[in-house]
């Protein structure tokens, strides 16, 4: 089973200084404002009157936010309850909660595991390295390299052998490249 996962636990929450009520507020209004541009012919001015409503991968990914990321796609169907990137408002809201800057780094390992997860099989094989290797380079490198890369990579951070990552070895992996996570978030 594949699900989203966007509690935030006391010792994920690493800003000492929580959103007030009203600074949820008018961060909930501001991303309903962003969420509606993508379709205003399918988003109501209300959210609350239809929270069934599913804005599409095709409009999500031509946000500024996303449009230049390799990842546009998987991002989005990571976040998305049908896994195939139609996301409603609250699918919506829980992809920028996660992705944020101030997002807790266990809560971002989280996404990072399921988006580069590609066959969403709970473990990141040699193909899904691959895939993810070709993403970030843009096809630059020669399937030799790539190989090389992933081969090499999988032989450094598989703890246990298996010749794939569990949660556990990518978490470990993560923890020992301090910028990766700084990077790894969505500005609004």
């Amino acid at each position: 089973i594949y699900r989203k996962h966007t509690s935030f636990t006391t010792s994920q929450r690493q800003d000492p200084h929580p959103p007030s009520q009203s600074q949820h507020t008018d961060m909930k209004q501001m991303l309903h404002g962003r969420y509606r541009e993508l379709a205003p012919h399918l988003v109501p001015l209300d959210y609350t009157n239809n929270p069934d409503i599913k804005v599409p991968l095709t409009l999500i990914i031509t946000m500024p936010e996303l449009k230049e990321n390799p990842f546009r796609d998987r991002i989005v169907e990571t976040f998305s309850e049908d896994g195939q990137g139609n996301l409603s408002f609250n699918d919506f809201v829980d992809m920028f909660s996660a992705l944020c800057e101030t997002s807790p780094r266990e809560l971002k390992t989280i996404y990072a595991f399921k988006i580069y997860d590609f066959n969403r099989d709970n473990f990141i094989c040699k193909e899904d390295m691959e895939k993810t290797l070709n993403k970030l380079t843009k096809g630059e490198l020669t399937p030799e390299e790539v190989t090389l890369v992933c081969d090499k990579a999988i032989e450094e951070a598989d703890l246990d052998g298996d010749n794939k990552l569990s949660f556990a070895d990518f978490e470990n992996m993560i923890s020992k490249a301090p910028d990766f996570l700084s990077n790894f978030h969505i500005r609004i």
